[in-house]
């Protein structure tokens, strides 16, 4: 009887395990698109030329995972499987949910929002869709060539700790507030960008406020370089950065102001230094002591 029970535990254990694993992958298979985003269409026409732009990006940064699109060769080690982006099942989603799996990451596969710029990422698509030839774009309405004419503003409110981002197009003679634009704010740091928040929406008036945390260390006098990231339907991807003083006051020498074996010649640690010139020294020598040695050797020869 015993043995039965032990027999019925591992039973029961082994299908729990299986039945766990194949909800997580069937879990990590599928991607819950907000409607907006999956509405979301490419202001870049798919064409031979973006495609073949696309086909270099991809290479460089997603062909190690997917492999080449219809050869299934992708990297199978993984668990869930990528995907052959070339496959009916890719395929049949929208741009903007591809966009958005882009745009997103999850589990093993990275965010490339801040690796490549929305342009880039939009001709990933075009050669993904190059595979499909019952494919028709509908192309969406945004001009990135108005971009320049989005204005963005941060200031801070030290009543509520909160960072005021306020997006406005000029427009002629007037000022039109964004609304509803995508708003990323990054605090810029030694090695990369610090999200402050998630990505907001901006109300009526085009603004988005961002709760700004108290602890983090600015310059020695307080400063922090602000990066915001705007993204909106017309006027497409808008950059813009700004100081401002809502740090800590943190007098500490930049990494390029130390010696540090990171650091350019006039900063490389003394150790460092004393080594590579008795690598010169050493090196010297050995030229000398064998040039010495092939004169003896001509000598000897000329006797």
């Amino acid at each position: 009887m015993a043995h039965f029970n032990k027999a019925f535990q591992f039973k029961t254990r082994s299908i729990i395990v299986l039945l766990t694993v194949f909800g997580f992958q069937l879990t990590a298979q599928n991607w819950d698109v907000p409607a907006d985003k999956k509405a979301k269409n490419s202001y870049i026409k798919f064409d031979k030329t973006t495609a073949s732009e696309g086909e270099g990006i991809y290479t460089k940064n997603c062909a190690s995972c997917h492999g080449n699109p219809s050869k299934g060769n992708v990297l199978k080690s993984l668990k869930p499987t990528p995907p052959d982006l070339a496959s009916s099942g890719t395929q049949k989603l929208t741009d903007g949910e591809l966009f958005y799996i882009l745009n997103t990451g999850r589990g093993l596969m990275p965010s490339f929002k801040d690796v490549l710029s929305e342009s880039d990422r939009w001709k990933v698509i075009a050669y993904v869709r190059s595979f499909n030839k019952s494919y028709v774009q509908v192309l969406s309405n945004t001009d990135p060539t108005k971009s320049d004419k989005v204005k963005v503003t941060m200031v801070y409110n030290h009543e509520t700790n909160t960072v005021r981002v306020q997006v406005v197009a000029k427009e002629q003679n007037t000022s039109l507030p964004l609304k509803d634009a995508e708003v990323l704010l990054f605090a810029k740091r030694y090695f990369g960008k610090l999200p402050i928040e998630k990505g907001l929406k901006t109300d009526e008036s085009g603004v988005a406020n961002f709760v700004y945390p108290k602890d983090l260390p600015g310059n020695k006098l307080g400063e922090v370089e602000l990066l915001v990231k705007v993204n909106d339907e017309v006027y497409g991807e808008v950059e813009s950065s700004t100081k401002l003083k809502i740090g800590i006051p943190t007098d500490k020498p930049g990494l390029t102001q130390q010696r540090a074996i990171w650091g350019v010649l006039a900063k490389a640690p003394y150790w460092i230094i004393a080594l590579y010139l008795l690598g010169i020294a050493t090196f010297g020598v050995f030229v000398l002591y064998l040039v010495k040695n092939l004169f003896d050797f001509w000598k000897k020869g000329q006797q």
